[in-house]
């Protein structure tokens, strides 16, 4: 069965499935493997559970007309979001980047979808598989899609270009982030530009903030629509950020209010707001949508509990999103800070020397109080006062637990893999 006859199948069911756990019914299931189990086991499960259609690439698991057989589960569901893309005909926004990349996704479509029909990657499925969901979730309706874009290696970013065959393109930041499979800074700079590659190569849009020398460098030549603070020569001209601790924007002819924290977010509602002028959305539309953005999932919320006020940004962490995190942190009036973080993961050689240059700056100021956590920066121990180092999080909360917060102002951040959200019921 060529993709062709396979989309025509798709087009008779409602959605894509990949997990029997959240199957739906009348959904085409694909039996893709993991690296402990096989879902061609899971096909008979599928189809009891209400898909129309099951795709699998073992042939002892063909059960009747609504099998089909494949040679590989995963290649034939990125061949089929291909033809699906193609056979759809949308423009599609395509976003990558070190830092940022889901709030601005979300930022994006809330102002895209003041004027157009929209649909946007779910969460975070921006890998080689969630990429092609993310397609195979556009239909006839969808008037602009938003794909969101992760790679943690070089080449990743040039192969889910080439499935969704991006129209418009913009690359966050290049930041320290995956460090270990990018073999270093310059390899993510390196593997984050194959989407301006691409977009040159296909004579497509970027959209680029001059306040980035890096964008600046490596979109030269490629038709672009750019944003920058008081720069004459950017499409969408700022006048003035500031955050205390949300972010409020000034442009030519409006401001903003958001609810976002940081200046580290101020780019991410300006590249929305860029390629909202772009596709000639209104702006007060516009205003509207990002002031009535509410981060959620630990990314950048401001929480209260009892008498402290919470800054829950625990969604993930690398030491550019940490260094940035920290600075912003720190020039917060607020009285009474609190930080709280967590190891930053998947730095490879790079790890010791990434934790000890955090440590560094803590050391350098001397009016709040830290808590490091994690192997990683616990041998990078110190002495300091005002800093206290913990190997794991069991080891903090037990600390935790002989104090009590009041009136605090406090940073929780770390990566994903250190859940240090959890330390939210024990503040108190």
């Amino acid at each position: 069965m060529n993709i062709q006859d396979i989309h025509n199948l798709f087009l008779q069911c409602k959605s894509v499935s990949i997990d029997t756990r959240k199957i739906e019914k009348d959904s085409m299931f694909f039996a893709i493997k993991g690296e402990n189990f096989d879902a061609n086991t899971f096909a008979v499960k599928a189809l009891e559970l209400g898909a129309l259609f099951v795709v699998v690439d073992n042939a002892s698991y063909v059960i009747d007309e609504r099998t089909i057989l494949v040679e590989n589960s995963l290649e034939s569901l990125q061949a089929l979001a291909k033809f699906h893309r193609a056979y759809l005909k949308l423009p599609i926004i395509a976003l990558t980047g070190s830092n940022g990349k889901t709030t601005t996704k979300e930022l994006i479509n809330v102002v895209i979808a003041k004027k157009y029909k929209t649909k946007a990657t779910v969460g975070n499925l921006n890998n080689h598989i969630g990429v092609p969901l993310t397609l195979l979730s556009f239909t006839k309706d969808t008037e602009i899609g938003i794909v969101e874009m992760g790679a943690n290696h070089k080449k990743e970013i040039e192969f889910l270009c080439e499935i969704a065959q991006p129209d418009f393109g913009y690359i966050t930041n290049f930041g320290k982030a995956h460090l270990e499979g990018f073999g270093g800074v310059e390899g993510v700079i390196q593997g984050k530009s194959e989407m301006y590659e691409y977009l040159a190569k296909n004579d497509k849009l970027v959209f680029v903030n001059l306040e980035d020398p890096i964008q600046i460098e490596k979109s030269a030549g490629i038709k672009s629509f750019t944003f920058g603070i008081n720069n004459a020569n950017a499409d969408l001209k700022i006048n003035s950020i500031k955050a205390n601790p949300f972010v409020v924007i000034d442009y030519d002819n409006f401001s903003v209010e958001s609810h976002l924290i940081g200046l580290y977010n101020a780019n991410n509602i300006n590249a929305a707001i860029a390629i909202g002028y772009y596709f000639k959305v209104e702006e007060e539309d516009m205003k509207q949508a990002i002031e009535t953005y509410i981060p959620e999932n630990n990314r950048s919320q401001l929480l209260r509990i009892d008498s402290n006020q919470i800054i829950l940004d625990a969604y993930n962490a690398n030491p550019s999103s940490m260094a940035v995190a920290i600075t912003n942190f720190l020039q917060l009036e607020n009285q009474n800070k609190v930080m709280i973080l967590g190891d930053m993961f998947e730095l490879g050689d790079e790890s010791k020397q990434e934790h000890k240059l955090i440590v560094d700056s803590l050391l350098n100021q001397n009016k709040s109080e830290c808590y490091l956590i994690g192997k990683s920066f616990y041998e990078n121990k110190v002495a300091q006062e005002n800093i206290q180092f913990f190997e794991t999080f069991d080891a903090f909360v037990a600390h935790l637990k002989t104090i009590h917060f009041k009136d605090n102002t406090i940073l929780i951040k770390g990566s994903r893999g250190m859940a240090l959200e959890r330390t939210l019921e024990y503040i108190k």
